[in-house]
C-alpha cells in the first residue's frame, strides 16, 4: 500500500512504514516532555528536544493527512474562533463546602464519622490549587475534549486551547490499563513565576496587569484564539477521575496514583491520614510553607478516601457530602515584592512599579503598586525580596507604606532606574525625578499615543484615523513604528473593524496626500517632549528645514528665543537616537516630503505687527490653528475674546456670540475671502 496526496503524486513509502516513523518520534517526544514539564528532570538538552520536534513536523508537513490529534505538534493553537460552544458534562462539577476553623473541620470530621457508624476515617488531602477548573475527556487514552466547569452541569468547550499547555498530556502513557473512556476533573494554573513575568511584560508596555494567577489562567483559557493561549505558560494539575468505563480502583488516593502513573500531573504535596488532627497538621504545615511554594493555593482539600463510604455519605445539590475545603486565612497587609519593574506609559515615561505575592488589602486583591519614581525607591529603601506593608491610598490606589524589616534577612540590590527603555532599548533620559524613554517613534508602550498624535489635526491631519481605528493598527501588528503608516495596503485596512472598500480607499489616499507636510507640522507630529505647536513653529521658522534641525546642538538650539534647557536637551536627545533616525530615514525612502519652510521671519515686514484678531465660526479653506499660524507668521496676535483692543473678528460659517459682541463694539468685521486678502497683503 503507498501513500497518494492532494497533488496526485505518489511517494514511494508505504503507509506503515512512515506511520511507524511518525509513532516513533511522538512516542519519544511525548516521554521528554513528561520528563521536563511534570517530572523537571529532563534528560535530554533542549537543542536535542528541538531536532526531536523539527523532525516530527517536517514529516507531518509532508504527509499532513497522518497528523493525529494528539501529536506533540498540535500544541502551537488553531485559527480562532467566533465563540465557544456549550457542552454538557458527563458528571457535574460541584463546589465544595468551605470551612475557616478548626472547630468547623471537627464538625465535618464529626458528622461524617456519625452518617458512617465508624471510630475513625482515613482522609485524602491535597493543596487547593487557585485556578481554573476543567473537565478532560479522554478516550482509547486520546484526549479528545476539554471545557470550563461553567455551572457545573454545562461547559463551554475550549479543547483547542487546553491543548497548548505543556504539561497536559494529549496521549496517556505508562500502562495499557487505563479505560476506553475517562473523565478527569483538574485545575488549571499559572506558576507565581511565569505570573510574575507575564505581568512584566504588561507592565513594561503600559498595559493593565492580571491581579492574581488566577484571572491571569482564566484569561488565557478564555482567549478565542488559542494561539494567544499558547503564549501563556499554563499548567494543570489533575486531582479526580470522575468517570471510568471501566471499574476503577477503591481508594481516591489510589485514583490519583494511577492518574501519575498515565502521565497526569497531580497535586504536590498530597497525603493520606487516619484522623482529622492530621489534617488540621497538614494545613498548619502547607500555611507555613505557602510562601515558598512555586503555584497559589488558598487552603487544602479533605477528602474521604474510599468510594464506597462517599457513595454512602452521597451529595448536596451543590456540593459533595465527604469532602470539605479547609481554606487559608486571607493576607493582609504585609506581603513580599517578588520584582521591582519599570512601566513604560503613553507619554514615555518610566515607573517603577512593585510586582507583590497577592495580598487582600480592604476586600481587594493587590498584585501590583506604583513606587511613583526612583527617588521614591531610594526614599522608601524598598527592593526585591523586601517584606512591606501595603495600603490602598484613599481606599484606592495600592500604596507600599514602608518595609518591614525580617532580623536575619539578606536584602537584594538597591533598584537602579534603566538607562535604556526595557520595552524598546531607546535611550532614557532624566527629567526631574522622571526618566523618559526617547524612542517615541518605535515604543510599542508608547505607539499609539504616539500615532494618534501623528496623525491628528495640529500634525499630518488625516482623517479616519481615529482612537479606535489606530488601536487596531497597533494591536495587529500592522503599524510597528510612524513609518508603517505609509505602507498600509487596503486589504490590510479592510481588515479592520468598520471599514469598507470606499472608506478604506479615502483613507489610503488622505495618507498619500500627507506624504507632502510642512516642516512645522511634521516636527509638531512627531511628538518630541515640550515641543508643542508653538515651539515647533519657532523651531521651524529658525531652522527652515529637517535636515538642519537634526544637524543643530544642544548649545546653539538653547540660544534661540522660547528654548529653553529642557526643550534643547528633549529636540537633541530625539534626533541622537538611533531608532528615531532610522524611522526618519525609512520615511525618505518612501517619498514622505517634509517641505522646507518658507523661510526665517523676515523681522523687517511683519504686515500685521500689532494687529489683534479673533476668529469665529468654521472657515473652509484652514483648520482653525492653520488661521492662528498664518496670522502670527505676518506679526498679528490671535486672542479667543473681543474688546476694544480687537482688530478684526474672522466670521466663518456659523459664527457665535463674539460676532454680535464685535458688532456691538464696532470691531472690523472680515469673511474668510477677505483674510486671505489680507494675510497676502492685500487688505488693510
Amino acid at each position: 500500500m503507498w501513500v497518494t496526496f492532494m497533488n496526485d503524486s505518489i511517494f514511494h513509502e508505504p503507509v506503515e512504514e512512515i506511520q511507524g516513523q511518525l509513532e516513533e518520534l511522538r512516542v519519544r517526544i511525548r516521554h521528554h516532555e513528561y520528563l521536563y514539564y511534570i517530572k523537571s528532570q529532563p534528560e535530554i538538552s533542549d537543542g536535542e528536544y528541538d531536532t526531536l520536534f523539527r523532525s516530527l513536523l517536517d514529516l507531518e508537513t509532508k504527509f499532513p493527512k497522518l497528523v493525529t490529534p494528539d501529536s506533540p505538534t498540535q500544541r502551537v493553537g488553531a485559527p480562532p474562533l467566533d465563540q465557544f460552544t456549550k457542552v454538557l458534562h458527563d458528571r457535574p462539577m460541584q463546589s465544595l463546602d468551605s470551612a475557616l476553623g478548626s472547630e468547623e473541620v471537627r464538625a465535618f470530621d464529626k458528622r461524617v464519622r456519625r452518617e458512617l457508624e465508624v471510630e475513625s476515617v482515613q482522609y485524602t488531602l491535597e493543596p487547593k490549587y487557585d485556578g481554573l477548573s476543567v473537565e478532560l475527556v479522554y478516550e482509547h487514552g486520546v484526549f479528545v475534549r476539554g471545557a470550563t466547569r461553567g455551572d457545573g452541569l454545562t461547559g463551554e468547550d475550549i479543547t483547542t486551547n487546553l491543548r497548548t499547555i505543556r504539561s497536559l498530556p494529549l496521549h496517556l502513557m505508562g500502562c495499557e490499563s487505563f479505560p476506553a473512556r475517562a473523565v478527569i476533573r483538574g485545575e488549571v494554573y499559572l506558576r507565581l513565576e511565569n505570573f510574575q513575568d507575564l505581568n512584566r511584560r504588561l507592565t513594561e508596555r503600559g498595559e493593565e496587569s492580571f491581579a492574581n494567577p488566577r484571572n491571569a489562567a482564566a484569561g488565557a483559557l478564555r482567549q478565542l484564539d488559542s494561539r494567544v493561549t499558547a503564549t501563556r505558560p499554563l499548567a494543570i494539575s489533575c486531582y479526580d477521575l470522575m468517570v471510568s468505563s471501566e471499574e476503577i480502583l477503591p481508594t481516591h488516593y489510589e485514583s490519583v496514583s494511577a492518574l501519575a502513573v498515565w502521565g497526569f500531573p497531580i497535586p504536590s504535596p498530597r497525603r493520606r491520614c487516619d484522623s482529622i488532627e492530621e489534617a488540621m497538621l497538614f494545613h498548619q504545615e502547607l500555611w507555613e510553607s505557602r510562601d515558598r511554594l512555586p503555584f497559589e493555593i488558598d487552603g487544602i482539600v479533605i477528602k474521604v478516601d474510599r468510594y464506597d463510604w462517599q457513595r454512602t455519605l452521597g451529595e448536596k445539590s451543590r456540593s459533595p457530602r465527604w469532602a470539605l475545603a479547609f481554606k487559608f486565612p486571607a493576607r493582609k497587609e504585609i506581603t513580599r515584592i517578588r520584582q521591582i519593574v519599570v512601566s513604560v506609559g503613553r507619554t514615555g515615561a518610566l515607573t517603577p512599579i512593585a510586582l507583590l505575592d497577592p495580598v487582600e488589602v480592604g476586600g481587594v486583591t493587590i498584585s501590583r503598586a506604583t513606587l511613583h519614581n526612583a527617588d521614591e525607591v531610594s526614599r522608601k529603601d524598598v527592593r526585591p525580596g523586601d517584606t512591606v506593608k501595603v495600603e490602598r491610598a484613599g481606599d484606592v490606589i495600592p500604596d507600599i507604606v514602608e518595609r518591614v524589616p525580617v532580623p536575619g534577612e539578606t536584602r537584594s540590590d538597591p533598584f537602579v532606574a534603566p538607562d535604556h527603555c526595557p520595552v524598546c532599548q531607546s535611550a532614557v533620559i532624566r527629567e526631574g525625578p522622571i526618566f523618559y524613554c526617547t524612542g517615541q517613534t518605535v515604543c510599542p508602550a508608547q505607539l499609539k499615543g504616539a500615532l494618534e498624535h501623528f496623525v491628528s489635526k495640529g500634525a499630518l491631519n488625516i482623517e479616519g484615523l481615529g482612537k479606535k481605528t489606530v488601536a487596531q493598527l497597533v494591536d495587529r501588528a500592522l503599524i510597528k513604528d510612524l513609518s508603517d503608516i505609509y505602507t498600509l495596503a487596503k486589504d490590510q485596512v479592510l481588515s479592520l473593524e468598520g471599514f469598507a472598500d470606499k472608506s478604506a480607499s479615502q483613507l489610503l489616499e488622505a495618507i498619500a496626500c500627507a506624504k507632502q507636510v510642512s516642516f512645522e507640522r511634521f516636527l509638531f507630529g512627531l511628538g518630541i517632549r515640550h515641543v508643542g505647536s508653538h515651539v515647533a513653529r519657532v523651531l521651524a521658522n529658525h531652522f527652515g528645514s529637517l535636515e538642519n534641525l537634526m544637524a543643530a546642538k544642544r548649545e546653539s538650539l538653547a540660544q534661540i528665543a522660547e528654548i529653553g534647557p529642557e526643550i534643547s536637551s528633549a529636540v537633541e536627545t530625539f534626533f541622537t537616537e538611533p531608532r528615531n533616525l532610522a524611522v526618519l530615514a525609512r520615511m525618505k525612502e518612501i517619498s514622505v516630503q517634509v517641505e522646507e519652510a518658507e523661510g526665517k521671519l523676515d523681522k523687517t515686514r511683519k504686515p500685521l505687527e500689532g494687529k489683534n484678531f479673533v476668529l469665529t465660526g468654521g472657515l473652509d479653506g484652514f483648520t482653525r490653528p492653520e488661521a492662528k499660524h498664518r496670522i502670527e507668521q505676518l506679526g498679528g496676535h490671535v486672542t479667543s475674546n473681543v474688546s476694544e483692543q480687537t482688530d478684526y473678528v474672522v466670521a466663518g460659517k456659523d459664527p457665535g456670540s463674539k460676532l454680535n459682541q464685535a458688532i456691538r463694539l464696532g470691531v472690523k468685521i472680515l469673511s474668510e475671502d477677505e483674510l486671505v486678502q489680507c494675510l497676502h497683503g492685500d487688505l488693510a
